[in-house]
């Protein structure tokens, strides 16, 4: 009878596939809202603490997949390639700076690198401090920043401690994005606090892959850079007369 729970449980829960397009969803939807939803408004404040769930999901995968993965150079081959193809239609999109800012999938990078030196067994601990601190600051400039290498790198070196790993999480959050955020901007970034969300994503994930297909493996990696050029085009057309 508990084998039998145990392997129900399993098939009810969140897998790896599911979460994915969660935060894709919940990434679509924050994004979109800055074309078609006016700045300060009720609405606007909600869909961007649903858009919260987006990030940390991602740092939570990207940890998952420095564990599961049988070639991490790989890996992060795929997302260092995804992070240059994607750079343009972020700053393009956000009309940010082009050399002053980058899209999250560089931070992710970076943490996929900064766990990989600080999960090392041949490291001493000085150096592998240093190597994250590295990290963050080369993520700096880069949506979600350090903020998102810090994440990546508790996710994966506290993965089989689920209290600790959340508590951490929590506590990264609170101080370095919804405390940082009300300091410097103000209280009208308490959707911040969205963060928090993704908690009950990550209690109920049964560790499992889910759909396993080319396209699933790569639906991320695709969506990202197309869905920024194709929001961008949309705000040609509707905002600059493109009809």
């Amino acid at each position: 009878m508990i084998k039998e729970k145990q392997l129900s449980y399993e098939r009810a829960g969140i897998s790896v596939h599911a979460l994915k397009m969660i935060a894709i969803t919940a990434m679509f939807l924050d994004h979109i809202s800055y074309l078609l939803i006016p700045s300060d408004t009720p609405m606007n404040w909600g869909v961007h603490f649903i858009g919260r769930i987006a990030a940390p999901v991602m740092c939570y995968l990207i940890a998952e997949g420095h564990h599961h993965t049988s070639n991490k150079k790989r890996y992060l081959g795929r997302l260092l390639l995804f992070a240059l193809i994607s750079h343009a239609p972020y700053v393009i999109y956000f009309d940010l700076p082009f050399f002053g800012a980058t899209s999250i999938i560089w931070s992710l990078s970076m943490g996929l690198v900064a766990l990989m030196g600080a999960s090392s067994k041949r490291l001493p601990l000085w150096v592998k401090i240093g190597w994250v601190l590295f990290c963050c600051l080369l993520a700096y400039n880069a949506n979600w920043n350090y903020l998102g290498v810090l994440w990546i790198v508790w996710f994966g070196l506290t993965r089989h401690n689920f209290r600790l790993q959340m508590t951490g999480y929590t506590l990264i959050g609170l101080i370095l994005y919804v405390g940082q955020g009300l300091i410097r901007v103000g209280p009208h970034v308490t959707y911040r606090f969205g963060f928090l969300l993704p908690i009950v994503l990550f209690y109920f994930h049964n560790g499992k892959l889910g759909t396993k297909t080319k396209l699933s493996k790569w639906s991320f990696y695709i969506f990202y850079p197309l869905h920024l050029i194709v929001l961008y085009l949309l705000k040609i057309w509707v905002f600059n007369g493109f009809i």
